[in-house]
């Protein structure tokens, strides 16, 4: 096979879109959603400086209340007055769940012989480690090793981990910046959008997955 291993990122593949939780957040929490845009995008596009709030909490140097009374300064609600910062980015990711397709998904690439590991960019998120642990190595989390997507040096401590050639790893996000990334550093890259569409992809890299059968 071409793609001995495959690297999943986790918020919006091995979860429910993170968009539809951040929906929900706003509309609960009445927060203007062009607040929440703008800094978006002023702290995370392709054009941001290094060192925005966001960067340094996925690398860990900003702690998540740190972040959440930066963030809670940049947003307005509807009508206009200040938003709560404590525990902002906890009811952000309050609606995001498993996507039980893509962990199945993991399964049948292991069975197959395919190594899966895990590359997550974290905003103080938790994870569920027993059970991400039990399936995936490596387990690169940004908080933990300093290393954010989509600059080279995680994916290539990711592929040291691996101990493989990045041209026979597949990565999968759903952010293309971070695609981008990867093919940036010889990685195989998919930008996901759903399960369904996500396997399809990967049974044409990978041929004895459309033939596998699933549990």
């Amino acid at each position: 096979m071409s793609v001995e291993a495959v690297v999943f990122d986790y918020g919006g593949v091995l979860t429910t879109p993170v968009r539809d939780s951040i929906a929900a957040w706003l509309a609960a929490d009445g927060i203007e959603p062009a607040s929440f845009s703008r800094t978006l995008k002023s702290w995370l596009s392709r054009t941001s400086p290094d060192g925005t709030p966001i960067h340094r909490l996925e690398t860990g140097e900003l702690s998540v209340a740190e972040f959440d009374s930066l963030l809670a300064a940049e947003l307005s609600t509807v009508h206009g007055g200040p938003v709560d910062p404590v525990g902002v980015l906890g009811r952000l990711f309050a609606g995001m769940r498993c996507d039980p397709a893509m962990y199945e998904l993991a399964d049948d690439l292991r069975a197959l012989g395919v190594r899966v590991g895990l590359l997550s960019n974290s905003w103080g998120n938790t994870y569920p480690r027993e059970r991400i642990d039990a399936l995936f190595d490596p387990v690169v989390i940004s908080g933990e090793v300093g290393l954010r997507k989509p600059l080279a040096p995680v994916y290539q401590l990711t592929l040291e981990r691996l101990g493989l050639p990045a041209d026979r790893v597949l990565f999968v996000d759903d952010a293309e910046p971070n695609v981008l990334g990867a093919r940036a550093v010889g990685m195989q890259a998919l930008l996901h959008a759903e399960a369904a569409a996500t396997r399809a992809a990967m049974a044409a890299l990978i041929p004895e997955l459309a033939s596998h059968r699933q549990e």
